[in-house]
C-alpha cells in the first residue's frame, strides 16, 4: 500500500509530500533486514532516474516499509509509476550501489536477491496499492 502520510509547507511556499511505502503489514511480518538494506540501497541510487522531485526515500525502522518525500509533487499516481519503476530497476541490477565498508555501515548485511524477492512480491500486488 502507498499512501500520502503527510504534508508540509515551506516558508516560500514549497510543499513537501511524504509517502509511506508499505511492503509489509505491521506487527505481522517484516521485511529480512540483509534484502532490506539492499532494497534502500537501490531504491535510492535508482528513484531519482524517474523524478527530480525527489527528496527522500528512508527505510522505516520497524523493516516493514519505506517513506518517501517529494517536494512540489503531489500527483498520486505518478508517484506510483515512479515506484513501480524503480522497483523494476531493482529487479534488473546485477550489483547494490554503495556496498563496501567505504560507503555503508555495514556493508556485510546486503543480499541482492533478498532485495529482488521483496520488490518482486510488492510489484506483484501493484493493483493493491492505493
Amino acid at each position: 500500500i502507498i499512501r500520502l502520510a503527510g504534508t508540509m509547507e515551506g516558508l516560500n511556499g514549497d510543499v513537501i509530500h511524504k509517502y509511506d511505502i508499505r511492503f509489509k503489514q505491521p506487527n505481522k511480518e517484516h521485511m529480512d533486514m540483509p534484502g532490506l538494506h539492499s532494497l534502500e540501497h537501490l531504491m535510492a541510487e535508482n528513484i531519482r532516474n524517474h523524478s527530480d522531485k525527489v527528496v527522500d526515500l528512508s527505510p522505516m525502522g520497524c523493516q516493514t516499509g519505506f517513506y518517501v518525500s517529494f517536494i512540489n509533487h503531489d500527483n498520486y499516481d505518478d508517484v506510483l509509476n515512479i515506484v513501480e519503476a524503480t522497483l523494476n530497476d531493482v529487479l534488473n541490477a546485477t550489483e547494490v550501489p554503495a556496498c563496501n565498508e567505504v560507503q555503508c555501515g555495514w556493508a556485510a548485511s546486503h543480499s541482492l536477491e533478498g532485495a529482488k524477492t521483496i520488490a518482486q512480491a510488492f510489484l506483484d500486488k501493484r493493483n493493491e496499492w492505493h
